[in-house]
């Protein structure tokens, strides 16, 4: 028998939809070994403790795509809300339309930037598609 809501952890990830000046988007392929590895994902990670969400995105989008974003450039756009089998996923996606440096794919992962409109032809894990509409919406 499954765990229920009430049992389940609740783990915090913060997530980034880097816009560039034409509205696209960049999405990140998980990587093979990671869990839902060959989805398409918005960058960022879980935010540690004594980290805010900006926090752990300007760490997580340094490590994981070599930029440099900085707190006043992020604006929170909307949060996914999702339970997955072993936990419940509290996720803010924030939009950030301006960084220093060119994203690189530094953990393995492929990336792509993606108009909103074309998301639907990248499989997404449960949690990060709802979040395509509100994207579509601003952009």
């Amino acid at each position: 028998m499954g765990v229920s809501l009430e049992e389940k952890k609740i783990v915090l990830v913060a997530a980034c939809a880097l816009a560039d000046a034409d509205g696209r988007v960049l999405l990140a392929e998980r990587p093979e070994g990671k869990a839902m590895a060959g989805l398409w994902e918005f960058p960022g990670g879980k935010v540690e403790a004594g980290e805010t969400p900006e926090l752990s995105l300007i760490r997580e989008l340094k490590e994981e795509l070599g930029i440099d974003v900085s707190a006043s450039c992020l604006a929170p756009l909307t949060f996914a809300s999702h339970t997955y089998e072993a936990f419940h996923l509290l996720m803010p996606l924030y939009i950030c339309r301006k960084w220093d440096g060119i994203a690189q794919p530094l953990e393995g992962q492929r990336l792509k930037w993606v108009a909103p409109a074309r998301m639907d032809d990248y499989p997404m894990p449960p949690a990060d598609v709802p979040l395509v509409a509100a994207l579509r919406d601003l952009l």
